[in-house]
């Protein structure tokens, strides 16, 4: 029932695709309206070959999704996917790095250049912030696994469009249904609103564990807001142990008490 209510997501994100289909407004299973910022054709004709080549190209997406049993194969794909690309040339591939059967997942919003650079998130200033709390926490990086919303930089550091992370989403998905955590945490703003599918301030979600495709998602401060503001430093240390509260309750292990595979 998990897979195919993850399965059910990709397809929605895939038919509202924006950047090749125009404009949408599509409601999720929870009654939430996903909106571009394209020009209402509500009263637009129906283009049955369009139509037809959008639920094509979703098929088609889909199927190259689920026939990724690995992280690895994922990945592969992932290199090849243009729509991951951002309007910045000559970046690299970020997927993602840690356990892969990781209880924690952590969910970051784009590369930065140090990730860019290294091709692994959270290496920078801000990566190394969060590094030392999840020590603090007793879960350190190689307990859990890491990626982020967009996996290629974008341009200044400036936040995804929302184009792009509709791009993303379906591979981030399935990227966490590979991993399979009993916990996904959202470090900041953009990454929670994307898998939320709402618009909130990040204090009003901070606090709540929400469902999530049948596991429980959390939402935190991006380090970089950290370091811009000490004063967050106290409430994302309380969210941590919150979080570590219920990675116990649900049973979560650390990496060494699980296998890698060979």
């Amino acid at each position: 029932m998990k897979s195919s209510t993850l399965a059910d997501e990709l397809i929605r994100f895939l038919e509202t695709e924006k950047e090749m289909y125009g404009a949408f407004s599509t409601t999720t299973s929870s009654g939430q309206a996903w909106e571009s910022d394209g020009t209402d054709r509500k009263d637009s004709p129906i283009n049955p070959k369009k139509e037809q080549t959008v639920k094509q190209t979703t098929t088609e997406l889909h199927q190259k999704l689920q026939a990724c049993r690995s992280l690895e194969e994922l990945q592969v794909l992932c290199e090849s996917a243009e729509e991951l690309r951002t309007d910045l040339e000559g970046t690299r591939l970020v997927f993602g790095t840690g356990h892969p059967e990781a209880d924690l997942m952590l969910i970051g919003e784009a590369p930065g250049a140090q990730e860019d650079k290294e091709g692994v998130p959270f290496v920078g200033r801000g990566g190394q912030l969060q590094n030392k709390i999840l020590e603090a926490t007793g879960l350190p990086r190689s307990h859990v696994y890491i990626a982020n919303i967009l996996k290629h930089r974008p341009p200044d550091n400036r936040d995804p469009k929302p184009e792009e992370r509709e791009r993303s989403l379906p591979y981030l998905l399935r990227q966490i249904e590979l991993v399979n955590p009993k916990i996904v945490l959202c470090i900041g703003l953009v990454s929670a609103t994307t898998l939320l599918g709402r618009k909130s301030a990040l204090k009003d979600l901070r606090g709540s564990f929400f469902p999530f495709h049948g596991r429980e998602l959390a939402v935190t401060y991006h380090p970089a807001a950290l370091l811009r503001n000490p004063n967050f430093k106290r409430p994302t240390w309380e969210d941590m142990k919150r979080i570590r509260e219920r990675y116990d309750e649900l049973g979560g292990k650390p990496s060494a008490e699980k296998e890698l595979p060979a």
